[in-house]
């Protein structure tokens, strides 16, 4: 196999298409109550970069365990992440 030309091997893309799928499929939950074109723009944004919102998702409960409001978890790593976030919407 020739590794330039297939740098990852078969099940390793299966694998992270399964990952996504439940990220997307756990976003759309956890957004139910938003209107449902907004919900479709979040969720085109994880599908662009899973690996960036379940590092988002990580860090936000970490935050919350540690005593941290929802709220406030959510706003101070969404900070963190500005620059990520506006890259991945400029796409």
């Amino acid at each position: 196999m020739d590794c330039a030309r297939y740098p990852h091997p078969p099940w390793y893309t299966q694998i992270m298409s399964v990952q996504s799928f439940l990220l997307n499929q756990y976003a759309k939950w956890k957004l139910k109550d938003m209107p449902a074109a907004q919900r479709e723009q979040m969720t085109a944004l994880i599908s662009k970069d899973p690996q960036l919102f379940k590092k988002i998702g990580e860090e936000i409960e970490r935050r919350k365990k540690g005593g941290e409001s929802e709220m406030k978890a959510s706003m101070e790593v969404m900070k963190k992440y500005r620059a990520e976030l506006g890259a991945l919407m400029q796409k």
